[in-house]
C-alpha cells in the first residue's frame, strides 16, 4: 500500500518537504526539500489506504483517532502543504471523481429545513460552554475579528501576515489583548456600517451568546431582537442581558429566522449566514427585505471563497458543520437582487480570519488540559484539526470574509465611505460612556450619531 500512497503523495507534493512512514515499512519522501522538514508516522496499511481513496475526509478522521501522527512539525504545517499544492490534488482520479460528485450533490446537503437546521447547530454551537470560554475572547465573539491599521506602520492588512512555518504555541499577553482588541473593533465596524441611531430597532439574525447585541444596545442605544437556533447560546445571552438590566432593551429567543414577523429599522447577521445553504439563500433574502424598514439598513458578515461555487469539505460536514456551505459572491448576490434590495457597500476582509483562527488555537493548545477534562484526547485533537484547517483555507485556499451592506433605497447610508471612521470614532468615545438602563433612549446620554 506505501508504494501506491508514494506515487499519490508524489504527484500531489511537488513543493516542500514530507517523510511518511506507514506501519513498519522503511520512511519514503516526497517533494523538492524545500521548506519546513515535515514527518507523518500512519499506524496501518488499512489507514493509509483510506488515506490514499479519500484524503478529504479521511485526513481528519485519522488525526483525530491517533491513526496519522506529527513526527516533526504540526498538523497545520502539513495542512499548509497540502493546500499550497492543492492545485495537483484533482490529478488524482478518486479525489477528482468524489469531490466532483459532493458538487452535483451538494443540494442533499443543504436541505436544512427548520428541524434540521436546528439539529445541525445544535452539534456544534451546543457543546458544553466552558469549552468556548478557554480560546474565545471575553465577549465570545465566535467569527473573524477585525484587525484594524497599526499606528506605527505595518502592512496594509493590519496583521502580522505568518507562515506554516509557525508553530501554535501559548499566545503571549500581547497576543491575547490583540484579538480581545480586534473582536471590539469588529462589532465597533459592523456598528459604524450599520448607522445605528439610539432607539431603533435592530434584528440580529444568529445572535450567538449576545455580545454583538449587548454592544448595539449599551453603545448605541439600540432596541435589539437577537434569534438563535442554539439553546446553550440563548442561556448565555439571556443571562448576559440580565446582569447588565439590559432585559427590556435586548431579547434573545429561540427562533427561526424565517418565523420572524414586523419590521426592523438595522438587520445585521454575523457568522450565521455559512448555516444556511445554497437551496435557502432566495428565502433568507427576501424575509430580510421583508423584516427591513424601507429606509432600514442591513450588515451581512459571511465567510466567502473566492474561486466561485463549490462544495463543503466532506471532514467538516461530518463533524463540525453538518449543513453549512460557503458560498462565492457570484452565488449570494443574484438572491440580493431577485430579493429587491440594493447592494450598497461590499468589504473583502482577506488574512483577518487566519489571524483570528491562529489566535484561537493558541489559546486552545494552552489550555489542552483543560480541553481534555471537558470532553478526552480524542476530540481536542479533532477540534484542533478544525482550528487548523479553518486557518489554513483562509492562508492558502481562497476563503475570505466578506461585508456586504444592503438597504431597499439606495439613499439610506451616505454617499462616500468616509462616514465609516467618523462613526467608528464615536463610537470609540461611547464605549467609554455606555447607555444608561433605563429611560427612554433620549435620556441615556449623548446626541445622534453624525453621518
Amino acid at each position: 500500500m506505501d508504494k501506491w500512497l508514494r506515487f499519490a503523495l508524489n504527484r500531489l507534493i511537488r513543493h516542500g518537504s514530507l517523510t511518511v512512514t506507514v506501519a513498519d515499512q522503511p520512511p519514503f519522501s516526497v517533494g523538492d526539500g524545500s521548506g519546513q522538514p515535515l514527518s507523518l508516522y500512519i499506524r496501518t496499511p488499512q489507514a493509509a489506504r483510506r488515506l490514499l481513496l479519500n484524503p478529504d475526509l479521511a485526513l481528519g478522521e485519522l488525526y483525530t483517532d491517533g491513526d496519522a501522527i506529527m513526527t516533526d512539525g504540526d498538523i497545520g504545517d502539513l495542512l499548509a502543504l497540502a493546500l499550497g499544492n492543492a492545485g495537483m490534488a484533482d490529478a488524482i482520479a478518486p479525489v477528482r471523481l468524489r469531490r466532483l460528485w459532493r458538487r452535483v450533490f451538494r443540494v442533499f446537503d443543504q436541505l436544512n429545513v427548520k428541524a434540521r437546521a436546528r439539529s445541525n447547530i445544535a452539534r456544534h454551537y451546543d457543546l458544553d460552554g466552558r469549552l468556548y470560554r478557554l480560546f474565545l475572547d471575553p465577549d465570545l465573539q465566535y467569527s473573524c475579528a477585525y484587525f484594524e491599521p497599526p499606528t506605527d506602520g505595518g502592512n496594509r492588512e493590519g496583521v502580522h501576515v505568518l507562515t506554516s512555518r509557525d508553530a501554535p504555541t501559548p499566545a503571549p499577553a500581547a497576543s491575547a489583548d490583540g484579538l480581545d482588541a480586534a473582536q471590539l473593533a469588529k462589532k465597533r465596524h459592523i456598528a459604524a456600517k450599520l448607522l445605528v441611531e439610539p432607539g431603533q430597532k435592530v434584528l440580529d439574525i444568529g445572535s450567538g451568546w449576545g455580545g454583538l447585541g449587548l454592544y448595539l444596545a449599551q453603545t448605541c442605544g439600540a432596541d435589539v431582537t437577537g434569534v438563535t437556533l442554539s439553546q446553550e447560546q440563548l442561556a448565555v445571552s439571556s443571562e448576559r442581558a440580565a446582569a447588565l438590566g439590559l432585559s427590556e432593551r435586548v431579547r434573545f429567543s429561540l427562533t427561526d429566522y424565517r418565523s420572524l414577523s414586523g419590521r426592523f429599522d438595522r438587520i445585521v447577521s454575523v457568522g450565521m449566514f455559512e448555516h444556511v445553504g445554497v437551496p435557502y439563500f432566495q428565502s433568507y433574502f427576501d424575509t430580510a427585505a421583508r423584516l427591513l424598514t424601507d429606509d432600514g439598513v442591513m450588515l451581512l458578515h459571511a465567510i466567502g471563497r473566492t474561486d466561485g461555487p463549490g462544495s463543503t469539505n466532506e471532514w467538516i460536514a461530518k463533524y463540525i458543520f453538518p449543513g453549512g456551505y460557503v458560498p462565492a459572491l457570484s452565488e449570494v448576490l443574484p438572491a440580493i437582487e431577485r430579493a429587491g434590495l440594493v447592494v450598497t457597500d461590499i468589504e473583502i476582509l482577506r488574512l483577518h480570519y487566519a489571524e483570528t483562527l491562529k489566535a484561537w488555537r493558541a489559546r486552545f493548545h494552552a489550555r489542552r488540559a483543560e480541553v481534555e477534562a471537558l470532553y478526552d484526547a480524542r476530540f481536542f485533537r479533532m477540534f484542533d484539526f478544525y482550528l487548523a484547517a479553518s486557518e489554513m483555507s483562509f492562508r492558502h485556499d481562497g476563503l475570505m470574509v466578506f461585508q456586504i451592506q444592503l438597504a431597499r433605497q439606495q439613499d439610506a447610508v451616505p454617499l462616500t465611505r468616509d462616514y465609516i471612521p467618523r462613526r467608528e470614532e464615536a463610537l470609540r468615545r461611547r464605549e467609554a460612556a455606555p447607555f444608561r438602563t433605563g429611560g427612554p433612549p433620549d435620556q441615556r446620554g449623548g446626541s445622534r450619531f453624525i453621518h
